[in-house]
């Protein structure tokens, strides 16, 4: 009796760990690259140790072949890193926006190591990407993005597979969802530089001995500098109900 509980309860467990270990993962901020592997294995075991007597009696009983087991695990892994990478997905709407500001304002050549993202990006988006994490982790959304794996559970039950096509298009809509809110976010600052090019280049056709560039670069970067100063509380606000909206949909009502 002893022995099949332990079994029971080492199983559960497992199958609870591979889809919340999966999710943090790939989850911004637990995710980053400056947080220790270590620390986020421990993470995942803990959230898994705690959870694994709640989700007891939503899992399924083991399978009777290896096959089974590893095809039960592994349709696990996927639903938790499926959540998981939604996350990256919509904070990508912040380095969208950030790489069409810095086009605009003619600094997409300054560029930094994103600790978010983990690659080169503009100045800009690195900004604008860790102010987005910071306010996600301030608005307590990384508690959102756990409470919808957990109450994935009820939408995906174990062993009974996945709509894949469902998921396909799902995370494609997004994807085309984040583009498209990032293109809006960075719109102030495109209509700025459209206007202030084309009145650079009137003033470059009535003088034409004036170094236009050499004239109008500094104040460019400064005008929109002052832009992103008025217009950041904005983005910051419209990206965060984006977000909320998007995982308010996995959770249970």
């Amino acid at each position: 009796m002893l022995q099949e509980l332990l079994q029971l309860n080492i199983f559960a467990f497992f199958l609870v760990f591979a889809r919340i270990g999966s999710a943090i993962a790939l989850m911004p901020g637990f995710a980053s690259g400056y947080v220790s592997a270590k620390i986020r294995l421990a993470i995942a075991l803990t959230i898994g140790f705690v959870l694994t007597p709640v989700l007891a009696p939503q899992l399924p009983v083991p399978p009777a072949s290896y096959v089974g087991l590893v095809l039960l695990i592994v349709g696990e892994v996927i639903i938790g890193g499926y959540i998981g990478f939604l996350a990256r997905v919509l904070i990508g709407a912040l380095q969208t926006a950030g790489t069409l500001i810095a086009y605009s304002s003619s600094m997409a050549n300054a560029l930094i190591n994103d600790p978010i993202s983990d690659q080169q990006s503009s100045t800009v988006s690195g900004f604008l990407m860790t102010i987005g994490l910071v306010l996600i982790f301030v608005a307590d959304f990384h508690h959102l993005m756990l409470q919808a794996v957990v109450d994935s559970y009820t939408l995906f039950r174990p062993g009974a597979g996945f709509p894949a096509g469902d998921f396909t298009y799902y995370l494609a809509r997004q994807i085309a969802e984040s583009f498209a809110l990032g293109l809006q976010m960075a719109a102030p600052f495109m209509i700025v530089a459209l206007t202030y090019y084309i009145g650079l280049g009137i003033l470059g056709r009535l003088m034409p001995t004036l170094q236009v560039f050499f004239f109008g670069m500094p104040f460019q970067i400064a005008a929109q500098i002052w832009v992103l100063t008025v217009t950041v509380s904005g983005i910051m606000l419209v990206f965060l109900q984006h977000f909320q909206e998007t995982y308010t949909r996995f959770l249970t009502p």
